[in-house]
């Protein structure tokens, strides 16, 4: 029997109340549901929960209304059926990796990826037995001749986000469909907004929210999305294994600026074409990588496949700037931040050495790559302008 209330100590009675708020409340944000125990209703329904079912709740890593709602929410924006969340983009490509390779496996990423995916990818290979092989990201279907027996999984990422080399995805997959592999693909620079990944025939999207899905270059987190159900509960046993939890508050962040996600996209994409199209007529750019302008590489295929661009490309400076000038004209920016990732509203400008992320880099000049925010595109262009007269 319950104690009485009355005769609770002050400390019983801080932590155990009678008092429940009352029902009917809504509001047009989501709730916040932070937890690490849930607690179950009797003994029977502990024993009869399965983690893995959404329709109930066992402890706070497998999720909350919060984190579920925020999945749901992500997978509907890119076509798929399954999300699970990550700590961060890279925790989701390690997720994926762990979930799809084991010791005797191979996989092939691209050779301009993501350079934290290349380390990964190194590892892989050096402590664990599991093949990580490079592969041009322009060479479409002629993958196929690279896949191997065991070849399992294909990483792209599209475009590269420094050399901004855009792969033909459906050719790649088509590929590794043909021999078995699965297609894995970061689709960060699209935000889903601009490609659908899973109308191409990639298996599973892998997304940093970090960048324009919580567009304050305050939160870092990633998302595996899948529309297939047995990747789909491969993936969620290895993020139960590696204990992949993510902050409901995060969560909550990143819910709260989803409805504004597209229009900051098409913003971005607006200002990026503006700088970009400037830039292209200045006589210190050899050449604009951006891949909804002809001549980048891989534009033919952005044109057919995507709707939209992002606000991050690069360029290549003309080859009589030495690094050290390069840098001078970074140095000189006022409006433009030094800084890694995109998304935000901040412009943000870095340098690149190529030679430490392509294989076979064809150009000579210096590399910058510039993320446009959301300032007013001719700020950001005298800007740009004032700090090419220091180099």
């Amino acid at each position: 029997m319950a104690q009485d209330k009355e005769s609770a100590s002050i400390q019983t009675a801080l932590i155990h109340s009678d008092y429940v708020a009352p029902s009917g409340f809504e509001s047009l944000a989501q709730a916040v549901h932070r937890a690490s125990t849930v607690v179950f209703e009797n003994v029977a329904a502990l024993r009869s929960r399965n983690w893995q079912d959404k329709g109930a709740y066992t402890y706070g890593l497998h999720g909350t209304p919060t984190s579920f709602t925020l999945e749901a929410r992500l997978a509907e924006i890119e076509g798929g059926k399954y999300c699970r969340l990550a700590p961060s983009g890279l925790a989701a490509i390690a997720m994926v990796n762990l979930s799809l390779l084991k010791s005797g496996d191979d996989m092939l990423i691209p050779d301009n990826v993501y350079n934290p995916n290349r380390e990964l990818g190194n590892w892989l290979a050096s402590d664990f037995g599991i093949s990580a092989r490079y592969y041009d990201p322009l060479l479409g279907g002629a993958i196929a001749d690279l896949i191997q027996p065991n070849t399992r999984l294909i990483w792209a990422e599209a475009p590269g986000s420094i050399s901004m080399e855009m792969p033909d995805i459906p050719a790649i997959c088509q590929a590794a469909h043909d021999k078995g592999a699965v297609v894995a693909l970061d689709n960060t620079w699209s935000a889903g907004l601009a490609f659908h990944p899973f109308d191409h025939g990639v298996g599973i999207s892998m997304q940093a929210l970090t960048k324009y899905q919580s567009g304050g270059s305050d939160i870092l987190m990633g998302a595996v999305v899948t529309n297939d159900e047995v990747l789909h509960r491969r993936i969620e046993s290895a993020h139960m294994r590696l204990g992949l939890g993510v902050s409901m508050d995060d969560a909550y962040f990143v819910l709260r600026s989803l409805p504004t996600m597209k229009l900051r996209f098409e913003a971005h994409d607006r200002n990026a074409r503006a700088v970009a199209s400037w830039l292209r007529k200045r006589p210190e750019i050899a050449k604009v990588l951006h891949p909804a302008f002809p001549g980048s590489p891989g534009h033919d295929v952005w044109k057919r496949d995507f709707t939209g661009a992002a606000g991050l490309f690069s360029v290549i400076f003309d080859e009589r700037f030495s690094e050290a000038e390069t840098d001078r004209f970074v140095d000189s920016l006022k409006l433009f931040k030094i800084g890694y990732s995109w998304g935000g509203p901040n412009s943000l400008c870095v340098p690149y050495r190529m030679s430490n992320i392509r294989n076979s880099w064809t150009y000579q000049g210096q590399l910058v790559r510039f993320n446009i925010g959301l300032e007013e595109p001719g700020d950001l262009i005298a800007d740009v302008q004032q700090a090419l007269g220091h180099m």
